[in-house]
């Protein structure tokens, strides 16, 4: 079975509310085998809520509607969802007297619009709300053509949790057949994203029954692969094999292939060596250390470092001769490989890194233009550096540098 999400509300078509409960409901759609085949944004407007209803009904199993459902004016969805499906509205006086009693009881009257949410589409199955005034709907039968199953969900997300989770999950277990999603995640760097598809695409295509997504970021591509099979097993089987494949045609480029970012593979390699890094950034600006420690026991491996902005703090903090800087500036292989060995050797740590380029949007030459970065890392048995021009504005760089830095620890420990 398939379904479809409809978010209703005008602010969530501003810059400055969002859509999370389509997430939350694709995730528990997710775990019942049902697929989600589109998801809809639609403001407070009667003939566009009645045409979203419509076209949704016609082509999925199961439509869920959130929002829309208070006492207001612009609470529509009720009445668009009564006139797809072509059925009356009929106002129940037991929900009109409970939500008199809820208001009396907070020492309030009831206003006269609140009766509006004791409006009930004919046929439907009332969902109460404990934590709000606006009940939810269940509709089952056949519409359209076809066996639907229509929900509507009040819009404030503890609301519509409330509501769906005791009295929907246990109704739609019951009416899907068993059927089971297995996802997985394979994350690549060091590679781009047209130069990856080019390599992975002629073994996914021989797979149409894995959904395969690629999507790319700052200096990693993922690959999104989603299957379904009638048992668990199956469809973990399956896109095993596709996994299998896919690494061994791109080999060390894979870093993950269970979801774990790229801080947390440094880790666990650092841990497995029982080896510990110090970090010396400029451009970055902290960023390195900030994605290093947010994970959770990186006390264990990361000894601390420095962010040395100044060329004064590159010499005082992590010992850089002044004359070298002088030399070939702050910017360049050597500095860079400075920073890396300096920051080792005053932290005592088994590796040390060196950051240092030209972030922007100012400050670059034509000898140094804005995304030159160098990278270094120094251990016992020398310095490894690296150079890259990285595209984007400043926080792009500087994404792609700190994951540039990450990714040489990384190979340097496999």
């Amino acid at each position: 079975m398939n379904a479809e999400i409809i978010a209703i509300g005008s602010e969530l078509l501003t810059p400055f509310r969002q859509d999370t409960n389509s997430l939350y409901l694709t995730e528990k759609l997710n775990d019942l085998g049902v697929d989600v085949i589109f998801k809809t944004i639609v403001g407070d407007n009667r003939e566009r809520l009645t045409e979203a209803a419509t076209q949704a009904i016609s082509r999925a199993d199961i439509v869920i509607f959130s929002g829309g459902l208070g006492p207001t004016e612009d609470d529509l969805t009720r009445e668009c969802v009564a006139q797809a499906l072509g059925l009356e509205l009929r106002r129940d006086p037991k929900i009109v007297s409970a939500l008199e009693e809820r208001f009396a009881a907070r020492g309030w009257k009831m206003s006269p619009n609140n009766a509006k949410q004791a409006d009930v589409i004919a046929g439907a199955t009332i969902l109460p709300n404990p934590s709000g005034t606006a009940s939810g709907q269940w509709i089952a039968g056949k519409y359209d053509g076809g066996e639907k199953i229509i929900i509507l969900l009040p819009g404030p997300p503890h609301e519509m949790r409330a509501v769906f989770d005791p009295d929907c999950m246990e109704r739609l277990r019951a009416k899907v057949p068993p059927t089971f999603i297995a996802t997985r995640v394979l994350k690549i760097t060091g590679i781009g994203e047209s130069h990856c598809d080019a390599r992975v695409a002629p073994i996914y295509q021989k797979y149409p029954e894995i959904q395969t997504t690629i999507l790319a970021g700052a200096g990693e591509i993922q690959l999104h692969l989603k299957t379904q099979a009638t048992n668990l097993e199956d469809a973990q089987r399956r896109a095993d094999q596709l996994v299998e494949q896919i690494e061994a045609e791109l080999g060390d480029l894979v870093f993950s292939d269970n979801g774990d970012s790229l801080e947390q593979i440094v880790g666990y390699y650092l841990q497995m060596r029982g080896a510990t890094v110090a970090v010396a950034e400029s451009c970055t600006g902290g960023l390195l250390a900030e994605r290093i420690t947010s994970v959770s026991g990186s006390s264990r491996y990361f000894l601390g470092g420095a962010v040395v902005y100044s060329n004064a703090m590159k010499t005082a903090f992590a010992d850089v001769p002044a004359v070298l800087i002088a030399e070939h500036g702050a910017v360049s292989g050597a500095v860079a490989c400075a920073l890396a060995d300096g920051i080792r050797k005053r932290c005592g740590s088994t590796f040390g890194v060196g950051v240092t380029g030209v972030a922007g949007p100012t400050g670059g030459t034509a000898e140094k233009p804005v995304g030159l970065v160098f990278h270094a890392l120094a251990s016992e048995s020398g310095v490894d550096v690296v150079e890259r021009n990285f595209p984007g504005d400043r926080n792009r760089i500087r994404q792609f540098a700190s994951q540039q830095a990450l990714d040489m620890l990384r190979t340097k420990l496999m």
